[in-house]
C-alpha cells in the first residue's frame, strides 16, 4: 500500500501529467498518419526524457504508445489506410461505415472500445504482474539464459517466414557481441572505434530501424497520402457512442481478455490480435454476415483487442525482462536508458516507480479517450500534410535527438547505417522487430549463459537440469516446430487483406 501511494505522488504532480498528456496527444497524431508504427513513435520520442525523473519519462512513452495505436483508427476508418499494423483489422468495418456517411459513428465506436480495452489490460496488469514477478524471482542464470532464447524464438516464429525471422534475429545477436565482452571484458568489433567499446548505442539503432528505415522506404517508393473525404457533417457527429459498444458487452470482454493474453506471448503483435478477436467476434455475432460491411461489432473487436495487447504486453516485459512486441522493445529501451532494468527485482527494489508506471497507464488511457473526443477534426487535418514536410520533419528529430545523447556524431552515422539495414530487412521481408529484440536480449543471453557455466564448472546440462531452464527450452523448440508444420500446410481460411480503398 505504502508503494501504490507513493507511486501515486509521483504521476499526479503538474509536470508529470503534462508530460503523460504531450506523449497520449503526439502518440495519436503518429498514430493517424499511415505507416508510423508504435514503435517508430516511441522512437522519436525517446531522446525528449533524457533528463526526466523515470515514472515522467516512461509515462510519456506509455502514453504515446496507447496513443498511436489508438489513433491508427483514424486513417483506417477514413482511408481504408491502416496507421498501424494493430488496425489492418479496423478497415474491415470501419471503412464501409465511412463511405456510407457514417465515419462520425465508426470513428465514435472505435474511440470507446480503444479506451475500454486499454483499462481492462491496465486491471489485468495491475492485478497479475506482481504475483508473475513472485513466480520469477526463483529464475537463476539458466533460466534467464533460456527464457531470452525463448523470447527470441517467439519473435521468429511469428515472422512471414520462419527462416527470415530466425536470419533477422541471429543478426540483432551478432550486433549485441559488440564491444566489451560482459565476463572476461575482451574487446571484440569495435575496430578501434572508442564510441563502440561499450556496446551499440540502443537509441540510433533503435530510431534507425523503426524511423530512417521508413523515411528511406517512403522516398524511394514515392508514397504520398490520400485526402480524408469524410463529410464534414459525418466528422461533426463524431463522438464517443457508449451506448452502441456497451450494447455489444460479450464482444468486448472476449476480445479484451484475447488482446491481453495475446499481448503476453512475447512476439505476437497486434495484428494477430486484432484479426483473433475479430474472428471470434464474427462466431459469437447472431449477424455474421453483415461483417466486412460495416458492422460495429468488427471495430468493437478489433480496437479493443489491439488497445488491450498494450497492457498484456507489457506484464512480460516488466516482470521477466522480455519484450511482448516490437513496440514494447522499444519501450523497455526507454526503460534501461532511464536505469531501469525490467525483471523481478524491480517489484521489490522500485515498487513506487512500477507502481507509478501502472497509474501512469490507467492516466494515459484515460488522456486518449479525452484527446480524440476532442480532436477528431484535428487529426484528419494532419493526414493533410504533404509527405515530403513530414519526412523531412522526421528526418531533423532523427538526426536532432541521436546527436544530442551524447554529442557524437559517430552515433548519427550508426542510425543512417540502420536505417539502410532496416530498410533492406523490410523490403525483403524479414522485418526489424527479430534484430532489435536480438540487440536486446544478446547481452542478457550472452552474460547469463557465462554465468550458469562458471557457477556449473562448465558443465552445460546444467541448462537441462534445472526444471524452469527446461521448460522454456521445450516450449521454444515446440513453437519451432509447431511454426514448420503450419508453414508447410497449406493456407486455408478467409481472405483478411485488406481492400483497396474505393477511387
Amino acid at each position: 500500500m505504502d508503494n501504490l501511494i507513493e507511486g501515486a505522488g509521483l504521476v499526479f504532480q503538474l509536470q508529470v501529467l503534462l508530460a503523460i498528456a504531450a506523449g497520449t496527444f503526439l502518440g495519436l497524431v503518429l498514430g493517424a498518419l499511415p505507416g508510423l508504427s508504435a514503435a517508430m513513435a516511441i522512437a522519436l520520442l525517446l531522446p525528449l526524457t533524457f533528463g526526466m525523473p523515470p515514472v515522467m519519462g516512461i509515462g510519456m512513452l506509455l502514453g504515446s504508445l496507447c496513443g498511436t495505436i489508438a489513433g491508427g483508427s483514424v486513417s483506417a476508418t477514413l482511408l481504408n489506410i491502416p496507421g498501424t499494423p494493430s488496425s489492418v483489422a479496423t478497415t474491415l468495418d470501419a471503412f464501409p461505415m465511412a463511405r456510407r456517411g457514417e465515419a462520425g459513428r465508426a470513428l465514435g465506436i472505435a474511440i470507446v472500445a480503444s479506451f475500454v480495452g486499454g483499462i481492462f489490460s491496465a486491471i489485468v496488469l495491475s492485478l497479475l504482474a506482481p504475483p508473475i514477478a513472485n513466480f520469477a524471482l526463483l529464475f537463476g542464470a539458466a533460466e534467464y539464459f533460456s527464457l531470452s532464447i525463448f523470447g527470441l524464438v517467439i519473435i521468429a516464429s511469428v515472422s512471414r517466414s520462419l527462416l527470415k525471422g530466425i536470419i533477422a534475429g541471429l543478426i540483432g545477436l551478432l550486433l549485441s557481441t559488440v564491444g566489451l565482452d560482459p565476463v572476461a571484458g575482451v574487446t571484440r568489433f569495435t575496430y578501434g572505434s572508442p564510441s563502440l567499446l561499450s556496446g551499440i548505442n540502443l537509441l540510433p539503432a533503435l530510431i534507425g530501424l523503426f524511423a530512417v528505415s521508413q523515411v528511406i522506404a517512403d522516398v524511394i517508393e514515392h508514397l504520398t497520402p490520400g485526402k480524408a473525404d469524410a463529410s464534414k457533417a459525418a466528422m461533426d457527429r463524431a463522438r464517443p457512442r457508449w451506448r452502441e459498444v456497451l450494447r455489444g458487452w460479450k464482444t468486448l470482454i472476449v476480445s479484451s481478455s484475447i488482446g491481453t493474453l495475446i499481448g503476453a506471448i512475447p512476439g505476437a503483435g497486434g495484428s494477430i490480435a486484432s484479426f483473433l478477436s475479430y474472428d471470434q467476434a464474427k462466431r459469437m455475432s447472431k449477424t455474421p454476415a453483415a461483417f466486412g460491411s460495416g458492422h460495429p461489432e468488427g471495430i468493437v473487436a478489433s480496437e479493443s483487442s489491439n488497445n488491450a495487447l498494450v497492457g498484456g504486453a507489457l506484464i512480460p516485459m516488466l516482470t521477466l525482462g522480455i519484450p511482448g512486441e516490437a513496440a514494447t522493445a522499444v519501450l523497455m529501451g526507454g526503460l534501461m536508458i532511464q536505469g531501469i532494468r525490467p525483471g523481478p527485482t524491480l517489484f521489490t527494489d522500485q515498487g513506487a516507480i512500477i507502481y507509478g508506471i501502472f497509474i501512469a497507464f490507467f492516466v494515459a488511457n484515460i488522456f486518449m479517450l479525452l484527446f480524440q473526443s476532442l480532436g477528431i477534426r484535428l487529426f484528419v487535418k494532419v493526414l493533410d500534410m504533404p509527405r515530403s514536410l513530414l519526412l523531412a520533419l522526421i528526418s531533423v528529430f532523427c538526426v536532432i535527438g541521436v546527436y544530442s545523447v551524447d554529442s557524437d556524431i559517430f552515433n548519427v552515422y550508426l542510425m543512417l547505417a540502420f536505417g539502410v539495414l532496416g530498410y533492406f530487412l523490410n523490403r525483403y521481408g524479414f522485418g526489424t522487430a527479430p534484430v532489435i529484440l536480438g540487440l536486446i536480449l544478446g547481452p542478457i543471453a550472452e552474460s547469463n549463459l557465462q554465468r550458469s557455466l562458471l557457477l556449473s564448472g562448465g558443465d552445460w546440462s546444467v541448462l537441462l537440469t534445472r526444471p524452469i531452464s527446461l521448460a522454456f527450452l521445450l516450449v521454444a523448440a515446440a513453437f519451432l516446430a509447431f511454426t514448420l508444420w503450419q508453414q508447410k500446410k497449406p493456407t486455408q481460411g478467409p481472405d483478411t487483406s485488406v481492400p483497396d480503398p474505393a477511387p
